[in-house]
């Protein structure tokens, strides 16, 4: 009797898997029933059943799910669900602090300040501030008051004949062809009424980057809009295309903190004319941006590819994009600045943080030193050589508040580049759908019919908005540490919770080399004993193994 039971039960269980088709089957009959008592319901109810019939049918037949085959109709929730999951985690799920990888609050910020809504905040902080990790500004009670927001720093070192005074937040580089042509458009406007500048992105200038604002032309591997038949440098092209009044800086790529080292390749259905257009390279033919670049291989020709741009460009700002990867050779690169006394006017530094259409995971996940670490490390290098001063330094990955920008300030940089707090604030709801080509805002797509619903004049003064809202909170931050500038933050102002009972500042908690120490040889840093003395700048190599 035992085992008979057993039996049923096991075999009820077999065929509850099916009962969702047997009730799409049992529908029709139903809904025929109906139709003499309840026409429109009837004809629902029939029409319904029959659909369901016909995808049960299909998924019982199909060979490539095992899944559906198991469980016909019934499995389809599971994809629909697995489909809206992202959505689902980020509306019901995670709470306003859970970064994956922007939290809710820090969205919600730029929604707000990009919609002009009021931003403060009732009841206190959200945040634990005894957890590890957590991070303050030191305030003043000497708090200065500052005649406007508009903080900028000027770019151009002594070979520089056209410096640029640039605000200390500036759209970092996304191309034409990752984001739509009205997001492109969008940002644009922005930057124009805002008064700061947008990056092209590697893929060059695009006909949607011409409407009035300050353009930073990024130079990628596959030198896009100077750039020949078979995909090498070319000089006059680029002469030409830098001589464009709009064209305040030139920015050479040299890896970014989502992928680097890794390349790239827009396939050929997605190079429409228009991005054809701005790359340089045919319709319809798929594209390569090469994991390195082909017009120098050394650090030493590096630093000749600078000075051969900033003369072609007469005398505009030129400067280099990098994640740090191997510190022997960013101090090579360091190196060669000194040795050749050509230095770049300014250095992004991009964190492994750093957003991307699409990266492979262990790329995302794995690769590039994370922001803090590479800015210190540049920011050390140059300081130890002395020339600090002349070469201004960006930083880029994961940067949405004023308190990120004085965090990373006194950390050592003089200005900030965003990429995805820009996005949010033409709409973006972090949908993580940017390599599908169906973004539901309309931002990361070439489909008209989904950047169509993206409403340019709008979103223009959204991203202006964002950017005014965002300089007035670090006015207001600066004035509360008694700073007049942004780039007064100093170590000494970050503090930092190591522990239940333990604080320090970035000045004890990190190492900082004194001006001028490597001229000297005194430095006690870790990564300079180890590696410094092996860099070369004829090559990327070093001049004995390290392990």
């Amino acid at each position: 009797m035992r085992l008979r039971f057993t039996y049923a039960t096991e075999r009820a269980r077999l065929y509850e898997r099916y009962i969702p088709f047997l009730v799409a089957i049992l529908m029709m009959p139903a809904g025929l029933a109906l139709l003499g008592v309840a026409p429109v319901l009837g004809s629902l109810v029939a029409v319904l059943g029959l659909i369901g019939t016909a995808i049960g049918i299909y998924d019982l037949g199909q060979t490539q799910h095992t899944l559906m085959r198991n469980y016909p109709l019934a499995s389809r929730l599971r994809y629909l669900l697995e489909h809206f999951r992202p959505e689902i985690r980020q509306y019901f799920v995670e709470n306003d602090h859970d970064e994956t990888p922007f939290s809710r609050e820090q969205r919600a910020v730029v929604y707000r300040r990009a919609k002009g809504i009021e931003g403060v905040r009732p009841f206190g902080t959200l945040c634990n501030v005894y957890a590890d990790g957590y991070e303050w500004l030191n305030h003043s009670l000497a708090t200065p008051h500052i005649e406007g927001q508009d903080f900028r720093i000027r770019v151009g070192g002594p070979d520089c004949r056209q410096p640029y005074d640039s605000s200390v937040v500036n759209i970092s580089g996304m191309s034409y062809g990752a984001l739509s042509p009205h997001a492109i458009e969008a940002l644009n406007r922005g930057a124009k009424a805002g008064g700061f500048a947008h990056t092209t992105g590697e893929g060059s200038i695009s006909r949607f980057h011409r409407m009035g604002g300050d353009l930073i032309w990024q130079i990628g591997s596959g030198y896009f809009g100077c750039r020949d038949a078979a995909g090498r440098f070319d000089a006059e092209k680029f002469r030409a295309a830098a001589a464009d009044g709009a064209v305040r800086m030139i920015e050479i790529k040299l890896s970014q903190g989502a992928k680097p080292g890794h390349g790239g390749i827009l396939p050929g259905p997605k190079v429409s004319e228009a991005i054809a257009e701005a790359r340089g390279v045919p319709v319809g033919k798929a594209c390569v941006s090469p994991a390195s670049h082909s017009a120098f291989s050394s650090p030493r020709g590096l630093c000749d590819f600078i000075a051969r741009l900033r003369e072609l460009s007469a005398g505009k700002p030129v400067g280099i994009k990098l994640c740090i990867g191997h510190p022997w050779e960013w101090f090579a690169m360091a190196k060669a600045f000194q040795e050749t006394e050509i230095a770049p006017d300014f250095i992004v530094v991009d964190g492994g943080e750093g957003g991307t259409g699409a990266a492979p995971v262990e790329f995302a996940d794995h690769k590039g030193a994370p922001l803090r670490e590479g800015l210190m490390l540049v920011h050390n290098t140059l300081t130890g050589l002395g020339i600090r001063d002349r070469i201004k330094l960006i930083a880029s990955a994961k940067i949405i508040t004023a308190f990120d920008i004085c965090r990373i300030s006194a950390l050592g940089a003089d200005g900030v580049n965003m990429g995805r707090g820009f996005m949010f604030a033409i709409g973006c709801i972090q949908a993580q759908a940017c390599h599908t080509g169906k973004c539901p805002t309309g931002i990361t797509t070439q489909d008209p019919g989904r950047y169509r619903a993206l409403v340019v004049p709008d979103k223009a003064q959204r991203v202006a908005r964002f950017h005014k809202a965002t300089m007035f909170a670090l006015k207001e931050a600066c004035e509360s540490s008694g700073l007049s500038h942004p780039d007064a933050f100093t170590p000494h102002h970050l503090m930092i919770r190591t522990g239940p009972r333990e604080v320090r500042s970035a000045a004890s908690l990190y190492d900082w080399l004194k001006p001028g120490a490597l001229l000297q040889g005194d430095v006690d840093h870790p990564a300079f004993r180890k590696y410094w003395h092996r860099a070369r700048i004829g090559d990327w190599g070093m001049a004995e193994a390290a392990w």
